[in-house]
C-alpha cells in the first residue's frame, strides 16, 4: 500500500449515478485526492466521471452496486489507504 500525502483537503463523493453535477465539481477544487465511494454509473460513458475528477485531483474510488458495465470491473469493492499518516478503509 503506497501512502499518500497531501497537505490540501480530501475530498468525499458518491452515489453520482452518472450525474457529475456543477457544484459538485466546485466544492471539489483545491482538492489533493478525490474519494469517490462507489454507485459511479452504469452505463458506458458513465466511466468519464472518474475521469473529471481526475483532472482536479488523484481519485481513489470502489464500486458500488450499481457499476455494473464493463469498465467498472476494475474498481475494487474495498479499498485501503494511508493518506497523511491516517488509515482509510473505503467499504463498498
Amino acid at each position: 500500500m503506497q501512502p499518500i500525502d497531501t497537505e490540501r483537503p480530501i475530498g468525499v463523493i458518491s452515489d453520482t449515478h452518472g450525474l457529475l453535477r456543477p457544484e459538485a465539481l466546485i466544492m471539489l477544487e483545491g482538492c489533493g485526492l478525490i474519494l469517490h465511494l462507489g454507485d459511479v454509473g452504469s452505463r458506458d460513458e458513465d466511466a468519464a466521471i472518474p475521469e473529471w475528477l481526475g483532472e482536479l485531483a488523484p481519485v481513489e474510488a470502489v464500486r458500488g452496486n450499481i457499476d455494473t458495465a464493463p469498465w467498472a470491473e476494475r474498481l475494487p469493492h474495498t479499498r485501503d489507504l494511508v493518506v497523511s499518516g491516517w488509515r482509510l478503509h473505503l467499504p463498498l
